[in-house]
Parts: structure tokens; C-alpha cells; sequence
């Protein structure tokens, strides 16, 4: 049967847009981004299309922000006491989240984009840069713990580790083997944040695509 939702309570603000969001959420776990329509949040949100239509321009958009509102605050990952720790730490939550509807939602919007120009101009506009955020912060600790020098903190060196764990979640798929996070770590991320930053032309970093 089909709810007619002009029948049902009227919800506003932040009401809805809770149910909206979990309604995005249940439907990447069950059909995945490209099975996920506007019509079909809508009816399992019981609310109008148009009200959908009114927060979020298109579906991209839509997801992108019920995937950011799932996630947890990138200015305080978890603090473990030291910078392998805590790069540990913050690379399994976020194999955690790619191995549920955030995985689904960044499979499927990396594939639309990839295949149109603007749409990968949508999906950058629309990156809040959570993951670099977290590193940010991650590091940030490790310097005034004096674990490393403020000096080797650079753009890339930032991006490296959600990089590579992008690149096993899109070449492997889920679930992210633990020993593959800690050959990141302890072969890529803890060598790399030690070491002296080398100069460059000073070139800005091209922001990352993804949530």
C-alpha cells in the first residue's frame, strides 16, 4: 500500500530533514546509489518530492549531505595518545563507514562524475573535506605532543592516507582487511609524517572529491 503522506502529521525543519536523511541512508544500504531516486525517498521519508526539491537541487546533492550528517565530527576523531594511534583509529572508522551506505553513496557518485565533467565540478563544490579535516586535526596533536615537527605538515601529505584507503575500498571492496590500514600506517603515513617536508613551487593542493 501506498501512504498517502498529506494524510500524516506535518513535520518541519530538522524533523524532517532527520527523516529525509535516514530515509537516504536505508535506501543506498537497500539499492544503492543508482537504484536511489527522489520519488523513492520521498515516499519512504512520507513527504512530497517537492519538498525534497525545495533543501537539494539533485539527487547528488541530497546524498552528499545525508552522508556528512551520518558521519561523525571530523574535528574530533579519537584520541589514542600518540600519532600512529590515532591514524589507526581514524582510518577504521572510516573503513567502518565505507563499508556501510557512505560506501554506496561515494561508489556511485565517484562513477557519475567520473563520466561527466560537471558532475565532477558538482561534486567537488559540494566536498566538505571532512577526511582531510580529521587528518588535520590528527596531526595537529601529534606536532604539539612533539611527535613531529610542524614542517612536515603539507596538503598532500594530508590526503595521502585517505587516498590510499579510497583506492583499496574502490579496487577491493569491503570489508577493509585490518592488516591493509596498518601496512598504510606503518608503511606509508608514519614514514612520511616524519620526515622533512621538501620544498616545493608552492603550487596549491587540488582539493579531494570525496566526503
Amino acid at each position: 500500500m501506498v501512504t498517502d503522506h498529506r494524510k500524516q502529521p506535518r513535520r518541519r525543519g530538522d524533523k524532517l530533514n532527520a527523516a529525509i536523511f535516514e530515509a537516504v541512508l536505508a535506501e543506498l544500504a537497500e539499492v544503492g546509489y543508482a537504484g536511489m531516486t527522489m520519488e523513492r525517498v520521498a515516499e519512504r521519508a512520507r513527504t512530497g518530492k517537492a519538498s525534497l526539491y525545495r533543501r537539494w537541487s539533485s539527487r547528488m546533492e541530497l546524498a552528499m549531505e545525508a552522508v556528512y550528517h551520518a558521519m561523525p565530527d571530523p574535528s574530533r576523531p579519537e584520541e589514542t595518545g600518540s600519532l600512529r594511534g590515532d591514524l589507526l583509529a581514524l582510518l577504521r572508522r572510516n573503513a567502518d563507514l565505507l563499508a556501510g551506505p557512505a560506501g554506496e553513496a561515494l561508489r556511485g557518485l565517484l562513477s557519475e562524475g567520473l563520466a561527466d565533467r560537471s558532475r565532477m565540478a558538482e561534486l567537488r563544490r559540494l566536498s566538505h573535506g571532512s577526511s582531510r579535516m580529521a587528518m588535520a586535526e590528527v596531526v595537529r596533536r601529534a606536532v604539539e605532543r612533539g611527535e613531529m615537527d610542524a614542517s612536515a605538515v603539507t596538503p598532500r601529505r594530508l590526503e595521502a592516507g585517505q587516498a590510499m584507503l579510497r583506492h583499496q575500498f574502490l579496487s577491493h571492496g569491503v570489508p577493509i582487511p585490518d592488516q591493509a590500514l596498518e601496512e598504510i600506517v606503518d608503511e606509508v603515513l608514519v614514514p612520511l609524517l616524519l620526515s622533512p617536508a621538501t620544498p616545493t613551487a608552492g603550487r596549491p593542493a587540488t582539493p579531494s572529491a570525496a566526503p
